[in-house]
């Protein structure tokens, strides 16, 4: 951590000049409530709150608009942000080079910086927080994950007195609204995904979404700030939900579960007491009595347990432009409170700085499905190969297949994802084994 420089505040009754870069969905929405409550942000904030501009690519496509009537419009977002009458920048634009040098350039000039984006946050969080420590000023983020649910806030000061265990969530309301919808109509992934782009859940090109790389991004921002350590998207382990079918959906009801995309992010520690963390993306079978199956359609919630205050869970709509608005302004009002009044908002905590778990020895269940040749003696076989690798039966289910195969459910019992991952490659090329036809992890009682 680098030391700080400290900015006093510039006084009750102050005016803090924002510069808002992008005018999307999000940006759009937070003018409009800071023009519509413009009193209120006053009190919460101990002085006016006034946009001084408003940073777009073409000015043209917004004519008409808010910005466009109250005269703010400007496609020159690096001149915006060093007026000398802008305290505060707020980015949501989205992407990762082009905000950086922005933001960048926002905090070594002396300005602090609210923004919702995660990709931006869980890639260059160090060089940020260095650059905030710097100057002295603030950056918030609370929009960067879930949106309106505030739990960013929670990891950096309510649980800043305690010791975090873990921290599992939906995170993606896309790909829960996907394998919500699977799980209800019995439909496929292909379906609802087209379903999810009519409905305006999933974007036209919904890679990031269901491959897990939002997800990801989001996993690597709640690791940080849950166990004081530094965690990047590259330190995520991803997978997506591309390959989920509705047989696995289908299965996964008929013992218990739903599946889910989780973003887990887990304390660990090993025989000798050395302490690492492990966060990772990835379908999940979760029981139905667990608080996380019951999160529907396109809502996010993130289950956090600690040491001292034991389980916690953070429920609501996770994206969309009024959720992630109301994060936005939060940050918006916190900042502005600092700028007035001075001080700072917790910054980042590494100091524990504990090593990246190897994902091999991360312990895990699995579930494999698989078709077999349906014969006297397949099973004990199969148990063989399991035992051999060291790994424990849970539950055997036999469905009915054709004449000659029956398809096999196998859940497992915890053990290090390596040894996991050594079975499933050798039931691969194993004579009885017809095919595995899917193997999805596991989590929860």
């Amino acid at each position: 951590m680098t030391p700080t420089t400290f900015n006093p505040g510039k006084g009750a009754g102050s005016t803090v000049g924002i510069a808002i870069l992008g005018y999307g969905t999000v940006g759009s929405q937070v003018l409009r409530l800071m023009v519509e409550n413009a009193d209120e942000f006053a009190h919460r904030t101990g002085g006016p709150l006034e946009v001084r501009g408003v940073a777009v690519s073409n000015k043209e496509k917004h004519v008409g608009t808010l910005a466009d009537e109250l005269g703010l419009l400007t496609d020159d977002a690096r001149s915006l942000i060093k007026r000398d009458d802008v305290d505060l920048v707020v980015e949501v634009i989205g992407g990762i080079d082009y905000p950086r040098e922005l933001v960048l350039s926002a905090l070594r000039s002396g300005k602090s910086v609210v923004t919702a984006n995660k990709a931006l946050v869980a890639a260059h969080s160090a060089e940020l927080a260095e650059a905030a420590d710097q100057a002295g000023v603030d950056l918030y983020f609370e929009a960067a994950v879930a949106a309106a649910i505030p739990v960013v806030g929670p990891l950096r000061r309510s649980l800043a007195g305690d010791q975090v265990q873990s921290v599992a969530g939906i995170v993606n309301g896309t790909t829960n609204f996907i394998l919500d919808a699977m799980d209800s109509t019995g439909a496929s992934y292909d379906d609802m995904l087209a379903e999810a782009t009519r409905l305006g859940y999933a974007e036209a090109d919904p890679t990031a979404d269901v491959e897990g790389y939002d997800a990801a991004s989001k996993a690597a921002i709640l690791a940080s700030l849950a166990f004081h350590t530094r965690v990047t998207a590259d330190d995520v382990h991803c997978e997506g939900i591309t390959n989920i079918t509705a047989h696995d959906i289908q299965a996964a009801k008929a013992a218990g579960y739903t599946i889910k995309l989780l973003a887990i992010c887990d304390r660990l520690k090993d025989e000798a007491g050395h302490e690492s963390i492990a966060a990772r993306v990835h379908p999940t079978l979760v029981p139905r009595n667990h608080p996380l199956a019951n999160v529907h359609k396109s809502f996010n919630a993130i289950f956090v347990e600690a040491e001292a205050a034991g389980r916690l869970m953070f429920y609501g709509n996770g994206a969309g432009g009024n959720p992630t608005a109301s994060a936005v302004l939060g940050d918006i009002v916190g900042a502005g409170r600092n700028k007035v009044f001075g001080g700072r908002a917790p910054g980042e905590s590494t100091y524990a700085n504990l090593p990246i778990a190897n994902f091999g020895d991360v312990p895990t269940r699995f579930h494999i499905d698989m078709t077999v040749v349906d014969i006297i003696g397949v099973l004990a076989e199969l148990t063989k190969i399991f035992a051999a690798h060291g790994i424990s039966l849970r539950t055997v289910r036999q469905e009915e297949g054709t004449e000659k195969n029956a398809r096999l459910l196998v859940m497992t019992h915890e053990a290090k994802e390596s040894d996991l991952a050594a079975t499933v490659e050798t039931l691969k090329d194993a004579p009885s084994v017809i095919k595995v036809n899917s193997v999805i992890r596991m989590v929860g009682e």
